[in-house]
């Protein structure tokens, strides 16, 4: 047997290089590159390695640990999977950083390789700086907090365990029904540490993500089910996205006129101007999807993990039957569903055949719900916080908007902006998001025009993905114009690979609606009967000790420039639209500093989220609250 003598992190770089995916006949490396932040728990080895002989793979300097491993996730999400980036840090705080990252990739089914380092296998040094020393088990180290939040953990504890163990992190990553956040964890001395690796190890391999068929029983199942129905609503999962499905989605809508609604995982899968499509559906869904989803009598979600915020915590489609297409039979056995579990575009097309001259019993109901939703888009858009302005979230800081505009110095409203941005950006342009209030106002009101060129992150909903992950879809899309759109409690979260996209000339555009706070989950607390509570940021009151002094101002535009950006502040629509205008001609990063007053974003449009209310309070709003909530739990499916 010939072999090949390197030490544990050579052995890693040259197998990765070696990697490659196949789906429907297209063949591409699988590993783009390595995002890395150093420390010696991982310099010495893995960096050592990367410095000699990378090979292919391209290196990226990273700013936070959990900034590079949502641009890691960000990549892999816009490339549908089929390719993706790996992620190394140091030992303990490094290695911690990327838990969240881990998390949120896990969380979204999107496959994202981690490369911690990890405290010597020998233990001659113990403990070694960074050391957690737990007096039970010698053996645990930080990176046992990945266990959970990984679809595959292992630890490298000798240089010939590599093999197994990246064999079995690929069969992982690969695996479109069960994907996500995959955990090598690589002691600092066994990295540096030398074995005579069989040539065979390093051979190319090509993992074939194959398009799982349906069974013939069931898809007789699914034909069976919907011939019984009138109307039937469909929801366009991100497992459509990722199978490449949306064509095959759409021709199934159109020979049996079914409307359907988007998730955020999958809005953009097909255009959001056609005619059978309402738009986001659930608890950031509009009015029209939300309508007809709640009057189906059958639900047929393909490729949807049916989260809460889809279902309207099971409370939106409670009477409805429910079919599911999805290749995993985990999510496809949802809500006690008929299930077919296949690959999305395999399952629509083998339910097509099967369906013959099948039609909905749909009138104008379909044009009826759009076209009403078309005018309150109109509204919205349309919204001026003028001297009698009554805000979408009424009834909350009424009195304190007045403050807010001389604070801010603005009478922007969120939604006018935004109406702005769908108009101005170019059709193929990529947003971004993931945590605030803007994923529902965006779910509700952004018109895609063309295919994937919506971004969320919405399984995690994770605060601060929203830069990082701009960074991640640039480098996946280098020939579009990205658009991170965060608040500014997102921004304040984490915003530091905005300097790793200025050192790679990776632009990105970064718009940041400052409304002074928390306000989605202002929203939230207040319309359940709270008061305005550590959610807006405001100067602590000398004389009350709370936190109800004046608005905290922010130039966040100034320290952006400092950076190396091109910034821009807006106070006007007139100042918005020649800043965007402005921002497609600059060749580097830019930042359009936004001030919104808050309470103007979108309301629930009737829908209905569970959350933990107070049972017990002194307060009536509270108890009245409960009271609410418990009447929606009661008419909710409860599984």
């Amino acid at each position: 047997m010939e072999t090949i003598r390197l030490t544990t992190a050579q052995a890693l770089v040259k197998f990765l290089n070696a990697q490659y995916v196949e789906f429907d006949g297209r063949k591409e490396r699988f590993v783009k590159g390595v995002f890395t932040i150093f420390g010696h728990g991982n310099v010495l080895g893995l960096g050592q390695a990367l410095e000699e002989d990378p090979g292919e793979l391209e290196v990226y300097q990273g700013r936070n640990e959990q900034g590079m491993g949502h641009a890691a996730m960000a990549f892999a999400k816009q490339s549908k999977r089929k390719q993706i980036m790996a992620c190394t840090a140091s030992v303990g705080p490094g290695s911690a950083n990327m838990v969240t990252a881990a998390a949120t990739a896990t969380a979204n089914q999107i496959p994202v390789l981690y490369l911690p380092g990890d405290v010597f296998a020998s233990r001659q040094p113990d403990p070694v700086l960074q050391q957690i020393e737990q007096t039970h088990d010698l053996s645990i180290s930080t990176n046992d907090a990945f266990r959970p939040v990984s679809k595959y953990w292992d630890r490298v504890s000798r240089p010939e365990q590599l093999m197994q163990a990246m064999l079995n992190a690929m069969r992982v990553l690969t695996n479109p029904a069960d994907t996500g956040a995959v955990t090598i964890s690589l002691p600092q001395d066994v990295q540096g540490e030398a074995w005579d690796y069989p040539q065979s190890f390093f051979q190319k391999r090509v993992h074939r993500i194959e398009r799982r068929m349906p069974s013939v029983e069931s898809v007789e199942d699914a034909v069976e089910l919907i011939r019984s129905k009138k109307r039937p609503f469909m929801i366009l999962g991100g497992g459509v996205r990722y199978s490449e499905a949306g064509g095959a989605f759409l021709r199934f809508a159109e020979a049996f006129r079914i409307p359907f609604g988007e998730t955020q995982a999958g809005k953009s899968g097909v255009p959001g101007s056609h005619s059978l499509n309402l738009g986001g559906v659930g608890v950031t869904g509009n009015a029209a999807a939300n309508l007809l989803a709640s009057k189906a009598d059958l639900i047929i979600g393909v490729g949807t993990r049916f989260t809460d915020f889809t279902t309207g915590s099971k409370g939106l489609f409670q009477e409805a039957d429910v079919l599911t297409i999805n290749i995993s039979d985990f999510h496809a056995g949802k809500l006690d569903a008929v299930k077919v579990v296949a690959d999305a575009k395999a399952g629509l097309e083998a339910i097509t055949s099967g369906l013959g001259n099948y039609l909905s019993s749909y009138q104008d109901e379909i044009e009826g719900a759009r076209g009403e939703w078309e005018a309150e888009l109109h509204r919205l858009h349309q919204i001026d916080p003028g001297d009698s302005f009554t805000p979408e979230i009424a009834g909350q800081l009424d009195g304190e908007l007045p403050h807010y505009k001389e604070s801010l110095k603005t009478n922007l409203a969120q939604t006018a902006v935004i109406g702005a941005v769908n108009r101005l950006v170019d059709e193929d342009a990529v947003i971004v998001g993931a945590a605030g209030s803007l994923p529902g106002d965006l779910q509700r009101m952004w018109v895609a025009k063309e295919e994937d060129t919506y971004h969320m992150e919405y399984g995690y909903s994770c605060m601060g993905y929203e830069i990082a992950g701009a960074l991640g879809v640039k480098l996946a899309e280098p020939g579009r114009e990205v658009y991170a759109l965060a608040g500014d409690g997102s921004y304040l979260m984490l915003h530091t690979e905005l300097i790793t996209s200025l050192q790679e000339r990776k632009k990105i555009n970064i718009l940041l609606f400052d409304n002074a706070g928390f306000g989605c989950i202002n929203n939230l607390q207040m319309d359940n009967g709270m008061g305005s509570f550590a959610t807006e940021f405001r100067h602590r009151n000398q004389a009350s000790g709370r936190m109800d002094g004046p608005v905290m101002t922010i130039d966040y535009a100034k320290v952006a420039e400092g950076y190396g950006a091109k910034t821009y502040s807006v106070r006007t629509l007139e100042e918005l639209e020649t800043a965007i205008r402005d921002a497609k001609d600059q060749p580097v990063s830019t930042l359009i500093d936004i001030k919104v007053l808050p309470k103007t974003m979108t309301h629930g449009y009737d829908s209905w989220w569970n959350t933990g209310v107070a049972e017990v309070s002194e307060k009536q709003s509270i108890r009245e609250a409960y009271d609410r909530n418990l009447a929606k739990r009661q008419t909710a499916r409860q599984y």
